[in-house]
């Protein structure tokens, strides 16, 4: 007989068909992996955070289908409080616990990680957005939407989101270049050095293959 976290994977992975390929269930399981590695070091509660991993992104394909207007994090957490209670965990801590992972492991909704559970999650999926696997989601990303190859850093910098000139250049100058010196731990930071190198060491070469 299947455990409620398996049968909770199993419908996470058929949930998330209809996500982004770079949110889709190989991320989660990647993310799934970050998240022991970093709580080998840290410490914390596993299980919630396996469970928070495993529905971070459960409303990816609601964000999706909204173009954005709506926040993943927000209604995955309302999500995955419903979920849960569906797959018979009946721990109300720990349901919480979990829901707050989900709520902040995205900044920009204003919530901030509070838990050690919490930053492990963040730092995890942070992970999974730098080094050659961030670079291999920023150009997958920024191909579904039609924006070039590349740019220069004046029209990477000076272009909106979602148009033609939002390349996985302007990712890495708006976002992926930040990353390592915001997370939270020291396990993850540690991790991020080598990642965020290999990100500075490949975009220079590409601007050097590209400028005239």
């Amino acid at each position: 007989m299947r455990t409620q976290e398996e049968r909770l994977s199993q419908f996470v992975e058929a949930h998330l068909l209809t996500a982004p390929k770079c949110h889709d269930w190989n991320h989660t399981l990647r993310v799934l992996k970050n998240a022991i590695d970093l709580q080998k070091g840290e410490g914390g509660n596993l299980e919630v955070i396996r469970l928070s991993v495993l529905l971070h992104d459960i409303a990816r394909p609601e964000e999706l289908a909204a173009k954005g207007k709506i926040c993943h994090a927000q209604v995955g957490s309302d999500l995955a409080r419903e979920i849960l209670t569906r797959f018979g965990y009946v721990d109300e801590m720990l349901i919480d616990q979990v829901t707050h992972c989900i709520l902040c492991h995205r900044t920009r909704n204003g919530h901030v990680p509070q838990t050690l559970e919490a930053k492990i999650v963040f730092d995890a999926d942070k992970l999974d957005s730098i080094g050659a696997i961030g670079i291999g989601r920023a150009f997958h990303f920024a191909g579904r939407f039609g924006a070039k190859v590349h740019n220069d850093k004046l029209a990477a910098i000076g272009s909106e989101a979602y148009s033609e000139e939002d390349t996985a250049y302007r990712e890495y100058l708006v976002k992926l270049k930040h990353i390592s010196k915001n997370l939270y731990t020291n396990s993850g930071k540690t991790l991020a050095k080598d990642r965020h190198d290999f990100m500075v060491r490949f975009f220079d070469q590409l601007n050097t293959e590209t400028s005239s």
